[in-house]
């Protein structure tokens, strides 16, 4: 599935039962931040919301001294300031952390605020949970019904040392053999992607499929061609046309198992991208050194013990 240059070629087969083939298929969902009308528009900022089966984005355009709360979150999420030079603070009951932005900041349970004295970009990244923002997002209604193919949300254990703010700094240099630079929580895995500048070699493409989660494919800078094929399977009912959707940056892409995919940046310049799994998937977070915050978030019994 892999090109061998690609790290995930070396990632281990699943050991898993197998499961009984599909036989139905949910389409892709698209969140078109660039063009579509955002869902929330106040005095902090134009916010756009899409879904996937377990989690959800809300792309921020903050206003200058916006303040973007919640109250009463029932789990962790992810805030991400995805650009340099973006100041922002985050508050979580007495609990304060700073940063100047192209920084990842997990944010515990309960009351929470994001201020950015400057506006700028704030990406925050939540499990469907959150079922207040669930029922906003541009595509709630496709997720009246639990999608086939992915389980429901199970979260992983407590983090070490309880629930807190942690703030890890994007700036992580790439690392021969690693994939990406990957962070978990007990219910996100965040996969900020190295930067692709030009379009992606279409020899060094990487089509792949997942038996039973959804990828959101969070595109931040350039454009990207999203190429999704689906099975065939004894109901031609159940056939689908292949998609070769076009996203210029910001949007995002949701991917249902089991379709075969690849994403190509296509754009002269940057091409940012950003892979989102909920919950953290298995085989990344047993490659030893893949998960830069692993000692802050373990591993269920099982798969830990597999890692031993």
């Amino acid at each position: 599935m892999y090109d061998k240059s690609d790290p995930r070629s070396a990632l281990n087969a699943p050991t898993a039962t197998p499961r009984p083939a599909p036989t139905t298929f949910a389409g892709a969902e698209y969140g078109h931040f660039h063009a579509d009308a955002p869902q929330i528009d106040d005095a902090d900022g134009r916010t756009w919301l899409t879904r996937g089966q377990n989690f959800l984005v809300a792309y921020t355009e903050a206003r200058p001294g916006a303040v973007v709360s919640r109250i009463d979150q029932p789990d962790e999420y992810v805030a991400l300031l995805p650009n340099r030079d973006t100041a922002a603070t985050v508050s979580a009951g007495s609990d304060t952390v700073s940063s100047d932005g192209y920084a990842l900041i997990v944010v515990p349970p309960g009351d929470s605020a994001v201020t950015l004295p400057e506006g700028g970009i704030l990406v925050r990244i939540f499990s469907t949970v959150a079922a207040d923002l669930a029922a906003a997002a541009s595509n709630a209604a496709s997720y009246a019904d639990q999608h086939p193919n992915v389980p429901a949300l199970e979260p992983w254990p407590e983090p070490a040392g309880g629930y807190r703010l942690r703030a890890y700094s994007l700036d992580v240099p790439d690392e021969p053999g690693r994939f990406g630079r990957i962070w978990r929580t007990t219910n996100l895995m965040v996969n900020f992607l190295p930067p692709q500048v030009g379009p992606r070699d279409i020899r060094k493409l990487s089509p792949h499929y997942h038996d039973d989660f959804e990828q959101g494919s969070l595109a931040l800078e350039g454009s990207f061609t999203h190429h999704l094929r689906w099975p065939w399977t004894f109901d031609m009912t159940q056939w689908r046309a292949d998609e070769h959707a076009l996203c210029p940056a910001p949007s995002l892409c949701v991917i249902p198992p089991p379709a075969i995919h690849t994403s190509r940046g296509m754009e002269p310049g940057v091409n940012q991208l950003v892979d989102i799994f909920s919950p953290p998937r298995i085989d990344f977070s047993l490659k030893p050194g893949w998960v830069l915050n692993a000692d802050d978030y373990p591993m269920p019994a099982p798969a830990a013990a597999a890692a031993e």
